[in-house]
């Protein structure tokens, strides 16, 4: 019962993340055409099978070992899922990488750009097929820190709402002005508080121990 909100990659992206991808795998073969050519009628053997296996599994294995990013795609801040929000399996990369062929047709991925342009989800055949969309990647979460203070129980029994409370005042306090500071913390810690206690250092003493406690 989890919301995932994704954004959809249009054409444009996915077109600059294949042409950085496209230019990485040229070089590649250039490289290992030159190396293989030293070797003569065996070399060109080798050449003939390594080109295959660049061409069609380059992304399949950055999909499947990288978080759904090849190169070109992390460049542009992109990634593939399964269309529920999961990472992509070995069967889905495959199965939309070996449909390019078709959505190439009939040159410079015609069938592809068509079909994207008319799915509500940007999809290219071989993603509809697998069940794949090509999203932009999430930044990465920040690390959440609490006060250094030593850990402080509440004096009275505190409901989640209000636990959430002040663990969410503690993890924004110092990027707050010390009077805003003051004045969210004289929100929450009437019946937290008896006499002249800094309202905002037991606020954040009191995170720590609910942090702690989980």
């Amino acid at each position: 019962n989890i919301d995932i909100d994704i954004r959809v990659a249009g054409p444009s992206a996915r077109a600059l993340a294949y042409l950085i991808d496209f230019a990485l795998r040229g070089t590649a073969t250039i490289a290992i055409a030159y190396i293989l050519t030293l070797f003569k009628e065996t070399g060109m053997g080798l050449f003939s099978i390594l080109v295959f296996v660049i061409e069609w599994f380059y992304p399949v294995l950055f999909e499947v070992f990288h978080h759904g990013r090849t190169p070109g795609k992390q460049a542009m801040g992109l990634q593939v899922l399964n269309d529920d929000g999961t990472p992509v399996t070995w069967s889905t990369s495959v199965l939309r990488n070996l449909l390019r062929f078709v959505d190439f047709l009939p040159a410079m991925y015609g069938v592809g750009l068509v079909t994207c342009c008319i799915s509500g989800q940007f999809q290219r055949l071989g993603d509809l097929a697998a069940g794949t969309v090509v999203v932009y990647s999430l930044p990465p979460a920040k690390e959440v820190t609490h006060s250094p203070l030593p850990a402080l129980p509440p004096p009275v029994s505190l409901s989640v709402d209000e636990q959430r409370a002040i663990l969410s005042f503690s993890e924004r306090a110092n990027q707050l002005s010390d009077s805003r500071q003051q004045e969210l913390a004289g929100h929450l810690t009437p019946i937290l508080l008896s006499g002249d206690e800094d309202s905002v250092k037991t606020l954040r003493r009191i995170a720590v121990w609910l942090v702690g406690s989980r």
